[in-house]
C-alpha cells in the first residue's frame, strides 16, 4: 500500500470526471423509467462498490421502486478474481416474482454478475436484469449479459466513485486509472 496522505497521487489520469458520471446515471435512469414503467422493481445493490452509483442512479428514475443488497465477492482483498465467488452478506428482500435490477459498480470477469443473477433467479424472481457502471470486457470469462452499462473501459485499473483498490480510495468522486507503478509494487509484495 503506498504511503502517502494524498489519494490523488496514485492516480495515472482520470478517466471519468464527476460530470461524465452524472451524465451517465442520467441516461441510464431515463432508459431505467422507460423500461420499468408500471412495475415495482427491486434494485438490488453489489456492495461495497455500487452504493455511489447506485444512490446516483436511483435518483434519476421515476418508478415506484425497493431497494436492498447483496454483498458477494470473487476477489476478496486481491486484484484478480479467485473464480470463486462467496455470498457475504445476503439479501433482507424476499424476491419470488419480482422484476430484480441488479446495479454493480463494474462488470470483469462477469462471474461475480453471473453468480447473483443464477441466485437471484433459483429464488424465483420474474426478471433479473443488471446495470452497470463500467463495463469491462478485456477479462471476461462468463457470457454474462450486462443489459445496461454507463461505459465500456479497456483493460485498466480503475479506482473513485465506489471502485476499490485494497479498499481504498472508493471515495474519489471521479473515476481515475492507478498508477501502474503502484500495481506493481503491490504484485512484488
Amino acid at each position: 500500500m503506498p504511503k502517502t496522505d494524498n489519494i490523488n497521487s496514485i492516480i495515472d489520469h482520470k478517466l471519468f470526471t464527476e460530470e461524465d458520471i452524472h451524465n451517465m446515471c442520467v441516461k441510464l435512469g431515463k432508459q431505467l423509467t422507460a423500461d420499468y414503467a408500471g412495475k415495482k422493481p427491486l434494485i438490488v445493490g453489489a456492495l461495497k462498490g455500487a452504493i455511489f452509483f447506485l444512490t446516483d442512479l436511483v435518483r434519476e428514475m421515476d418508478v415506484k421502486a425497493e431497494i436492498d443488497f447483496l454483498d458477494v465477492s470473487s476477489y476478496g482483498d486481491e486484484m484478480e478474481s479467485s473464480g470463486e465467488v462467496k455470498l457475504i452478506s445476503d439479501l433482507a428482500t424476499d424476491v419470488k416474482d419480482r422484476d430484480v435490477l441488479i446495479v454493480e459498480d463494474i462488470v470483469d470477469t462477469g462471474l461475480t454478475l453471473e453468480y447473483m443473477k443464477n441466485l437471484l433467479k433459483k429464488r424465483g424472481a420474474r426478471s433479473v436484469k443488471c446495470c452497470v457502471l463500467l463495463n469491462k470486457e478485456a477479462n471476461r470469462t462468463s457470457d454474462v449479459e450486462v443489459e445496461y452499462y454507463g461505459s465500456k473501459v479497456g483493460n485498466e485499473f480503475v479506482v473513485g466513485y465506489g471502485l476499490d483498490f485494497m479498499n481504498y480510495y472508493r471515495n474519489l468522486r471521479y473515476i481515475g486509472v492507478l498508477k501502474p507503478e503502484i500495481i506493481k509494487l503491490v504484485n512484488n509484495k
